[in-house]
């Protein structure tokens, strides 16, 4: 279960990859974090399916991270007569509240609130964007609209508003139920939907209750905005940009991709490079060249992790999606290019401790070339702190809480062991080169850099930096 390659793979389970059999070869082929999308099927297939990586867990005694993803608000049309009807360019339509079928000249909207927000001018998109109307009038249930795109409108079609800040909780009824049993369970991450501003995190904040690391997606130009505040807030970020390309124009998402990253980077938050990144391979064996770039250029950004939606869910190869995912990963990371374009941005080192000799630790290593960082760590800020400065030694991180051992699974350069707290200096240096040496990460005579804080097992007291050799 080593990997030869800093950045992490997020693998999406679904119907083709949800026996204990599949959990287990995805997580041999690169597999570093499972995400359970409750958008898709129960809550007991998610219970099972959560059970299923618990137990490869134990079995391989490495610590696999678990993210829960919750649906958030799920914008239709209603019902359409026979079936849907065709929109020409140029003919005008209605939206309305009225819940009889959809023909030719109206259909039902039964989101009051999108009607409320919505004022001339303002585009209406549907089908992912594929049919487009520009609002020309609306009343108190109803928006009269120019069809500037035309196409076949059918069923509970998706609803999309640009450039429009919903009045809308990113928590409906589905997801606080879901979000209390995927605490129950003890997932590791959640992952918030429909976020549009920094408010939106407060509710997430307060149910989860320190449970569960929170991840904000970015979906929405509106959260485009506030992204810096958005970073600030959460404990991680997912760049989700397939429902992004859909309401912002496709040529300027790679360019909110990489600020995404870069933020993150500067305040040492995880970010992970989600939706499309192997498409073609949900129903083909190879991708195309256009998306190992893809998945290249995240990795040259310096993303933490990069993440296999309907590839690994319900794709025909969702084993050799992971394993094609984990290839170019490790090729990208050979790149000599690659250390010039990942250190192209520095976080500065804040004026604390911690920071101190995390960057230390970083800048020591490479100058007497160790082989590994090893960081002990309570409540995986040190670990953080550590792949911030993206070093180029792998970093092990050493936990008595296998909670945080499980949330930073997810982490950059990160590989994460659960062990009893130490006590004294003799034993940090003793059990950092024992578990490395038996991680298979270094042998007896190479170099390591340890940090450590002292009082040993107090969270957020990092203050000890030492050099080694393995026993």
């Amino acid at each position: 279960m080593r990997r030869d390659r800093k950045a992490k793979i997020v693998a999406t389970l679904g119907p083709a990859s949800s026996t204990p059999v599949m959990i287990k070869r995805l997580a041999e082929a690169g597999a570093d974090v499972f995400r359970l999308n409750f958008s898709h099927g129960t809550q007991e297939e998610q219970k099972e399916r959560l059970h299923a990586i618990r137990l490869l867990e134990h079995k391989v005694r490495r610590p696999l991270g678990v993210l829960m993803d919750l649906q958030g608000p799920k914008l239709r049309v209603g019902k359409m007569a026979e079936g849907g009807v065709e929109l020409k360019r140029g003919q005008p339509y209605r939206f309305d509240l009225d819940k009889t079928p959809g023909d030719g000249k109206r259909a039902p909207l039964p989101h009051k609130e999108i009607i409320q927000a919505l004022k001339p001018g303002d585009d209406l998109l549907l089908d992912d964007g594929r049919i487009r109307l520009r609002v020309e009038k609306k009343g108190k249930d109803y928006v009269v609209g120019e069809v500037a795109v035309g196409g076949l409108l059918t069923d509970r079609k998706g609803v999309n508003v640009p450039g429009v800040v919903l009045p809308l909780t990113p928590l409906t009824a589905k997801d606080r139920a879901d979000l209390a049993y995927g605490l129950e369970l003890g997932v590791d991450w959640v992952a918030l939907s429909f976020v549009q501003r920094p408010e939106d995190l407060a509710e997430a904040r307060r149910l989860i209750g320190g449970r569960a690391a929170l991840i904000s997606k970015i979906e929405k130009p509106a959260a485009i905005e506030h992204l810096a505040e958005l970073v600030e807030l959460s404990d991680g970020i997912m760049a989700a940009r397939g429902d992004l390309g859909v309401e912002m124009p496709p040529e300027v998402v790679p360019r909110w991709q990489k600020e995404m990253v870069r933020l993150c980077r500067l305040h040492g938050k995880p970010v992970v490079v989600a939706t499309q990144m192997l498409e073609s391979m949900v129903n083909a064996p190879q991708p195309t060249r256009a998306e190992a770039s893809d998945v290249a250029t995240a990795i040259y950004d310096g993303a933490d992790a990069v993440m296999l939606s309907a590839e690994s869910a319900s794709g025909k190869f969702p084993v050799e999606a992971v394993a094609m995912m984990d290839r170019i990963i490790a090729a990208t990371e050979r790149d000599p290019l690659y250390k010039a374009l990942v250190h192209a941005v520095k976080p500065p080192v804040e004026s604390s401790a911690p920071d101190a000799i995390s960057a230390a630790a970083a800048q020591v290593a490479e100058t007497i070339g160790a082989t590994l960082i090893v960081s002990y760590t309570t409540s995986g800020s040190t670990a953080l702190r550590a792949a911030r400065e993206r070093p180029a030694s792998p970093i092990l991180v050493l936990t008595s809480n296998l909670s945080t051992a499980r949330r930073l699974a997810i982490l950059w350069g990160a590989h994460c062991v659960a062990t009893a707290d130490i006590h004294s200096f003799r034993e940090m240096a003793e059990k950092a080169g024992r578990i490395a040496a038996s991680e298979g990460l270094a042998k007896a005579g190479d170099k390591i850099v340890i940090t450590a804080g002292v009082p040993f097992g107090t969270p957020g007291s990092t203050n000890v930096l030492r050099i080694d050799r393995v026993k």
